[in-house]
């Protein structure tokens, strides 16, 4: 039995787990990702140092050795075939030419790169830049820490050889190679996707060196062998592959197949995140305009076109405010299912903290609309999810007029999957199937299934799905009540014209 190693880096965790050749997981190891407030002026500052980072990968890979070497089949280091990391998008950081960090990764969290987010709108733009790169103007770019570093530590910026996103220091950690993957590339605002390479343009018109960029290849391509150091410090076998992986959702696409055009990709959490699969990169600026980001995928000839918005954070916020008391959330659905669909005439615009995507407007608030004496605490709790599922549907509805692309199913993770009324309500409202996969840590696995593709274990991504998705339990599937769709359709023609009637009422308008 051959087996392949997942390194997921993710903002809560750094999960690390091993596979078999069919995708079961036999060992999994855990820590926590370590955040730091450097600057004691800017304690908003958020980063990632780099050898804690590397620490803690190693501390985790250690456990993970001695937990696999516990099981029946995995004795051995000999046995792991290939390794695959994958994990955050846009943090990275400059190394010198010998290889040393210097300066730590800027977190996502971290907002300091605004000014230079107002610079690159003013003077490159959002047309120019996503009609190459898929990239909306958010702060968030690795491009923008490239330029906070040159205007605000410009000596060190001058000392840098290359600039690594975080999945690509692990590699190098690991193997001493200097790489990227396509994925991770369209992150940075300076790659280009059609071409699949650096934009000249883009990296004169901003002044990054095109030179401080590492090679992009195809996710799964082989990097190079784990070095004695690496395994010394991992407790791996020296010589093991290593392969590139890529963007941590665009992996955990693949053991769900969401890599087929007309599915539609949704991660429940805190935030929802929106994703669709298409063959040709979706670079019409109007996207960018809604809130919307085109990357290569993970899996070869495909990109993703996605979005997202807060949800679990909008329920909680009801939640807690509802009740005399907090209650259970399956106490939330009784309430909902207890009244009926539309909510007893109450629409709820879900918008507490401005809207994001598809209409991004920040003085956007929340507001319950179509009270009356009538009114209960089921109707506004149903109507709280059905307000989340009509912004679900907008996203969908700019995603499908953008690409012209045709929404065919939905498959959706996260937690709030246990939750059957909010997914059948998802169904009626959205008039496709929903499908709740059973399957654990699709991230790291499915970085596990690029070094099998790379190792040769799966013959393509379509092989590698084939195989892995007949392990566990049978997907649920909720079927939409068609007469709920059409009547949920009406509704939603009603919510669109709510949010641009109250879109700019905000809380600074208020007393004026």
């Amino acid at each position: 039995m051959q087996y392949l190693l997942g390194i997921d880096l993710g903002s809560t965790s750094i999960k690390t787990v091993l596979h078999d050749e069919h995708g079961n997981a036999v060992a999994k190891a855990v820590r926590p990702m370590r955040k730091f407030y450097p600057n004691a002026e800017h304690p908003e500052w958020t980063v990632w140092e780099p050898d804690v980072l590397w620490q803690d990968v190693c501390a985790a890979v250690q456990e993970l050795v001695l937990a696999a070497q516990k099981t029946a089949s995995a004795a051995c280091g000999e046995c792991i075939a290939g390794i695959a990391v994958t994990g955050m998008g846009m943090d990275g950081l400059p190394l010198d030419e010998t290889g040393n960090a210097l300066y730590p990764f800027i977190s996502w969290l971290d907002r300091r790169t605004e000014p230079q987010l107002d610079w690159w709108t003013k003077n490159i733009g959002l047309e120019k830049t996503f009609s190459r790169t898929g990239s909306p103007m958010w702060a968030i770019h690795s491009a923008l820490r490239m330029l906070w570093l040159k205007e605000n530590e410009p000596a060190i910026f001058q000392n840098t050889f290359k600039w690594l996103l975080i999945e690509d220091f692990i590699n190098y950690k690991l193997c001493r190679k200097l790489a990227t993957d396509y994925s991770m590339a369209s992150c940075t605002m300076l790659f280009d996707l059609p071409a699949k390479m650096w934009s000249d343009e883009l990296c004169n018109l901003s002044g990054i060196p095109k030179n401080i960029l590492p090679d992009a290849e195809q996710s799964g391509t082989f990097l190079g062998e784990l070095t004695d150091e690496a395994a010394a410090a991992t407790g791996l076998t020296a010589g093991t592959p290593v392969f590139l992986g890529g963007h941590d959702h665009f992996c955990g696409a693949l053991p769900v197949g969401v890599f087929k055009p007309g599915t539609v990709y949704c991660i429940t959490g805190t935030w929802e995140t929106i994703e669709l699969a298409t063959k040709q990169p979706a670079l019409n600026p109007a996207l960018g305009e809604a809130g919307l980001m085109t990357q290569a995928h993970v899996a070869p000839d495909c990109f993703m076109l996605w979005g997202g918005n807060p949800t679990g954070e909008t329920l909680e916020w009801w939640r807690n405010n509802s009740n005399e008391e907090l209650v259970p959330y399956q106490t939330l659905t009784e309430q909902a299912s207890a009244s009926p669909a539309g909510s007893g005439g109450v629409m709820f615009l879900p918008h507490l903290g401005g809207a994001k995507c598809p209409l991004p407007e920040p003085a956007a608030r929340g507001a319950f609309l179509g009270l009356n004496q009538q009114t209960n605490r089921n109707d506004l709790t149903r109507a709280v999810f059905e307000g989340l599922g009509y912004q679900l549907l907008d996203v969908i509805t700019a995603m499908e007029n953008g690409t012209g692309t045709k929404t065919e199913e939905i498959v959706v993770v996260g937690g709030s999957t246990r939750n059957k009324f909010w997914m059948q309500n998802k169904a009626d409202m959205l008039g496709v199937n929903v499908i709740v996969p059973e399957i654990d840590e699709a991230v790291a696995l499915g970085a596990a299934m690029l070094a099998g593709i790379g190792t040769g274990i799966f013959k393509s991504v379509e092989d590698a799905y084939r195989i892995v998705s007949r392990r566990g339990l049978a997907p649920a599937f909720y079927e939409p009540d068609e007469s709920k769709t059409a009547f949920y359709q009406e509704k939603f023609l009603q919510y669109q014209k709510a949010f641009a009637a109250l879109q700019f009422f905000s809380q600074e308008d208020k007393g004026k």
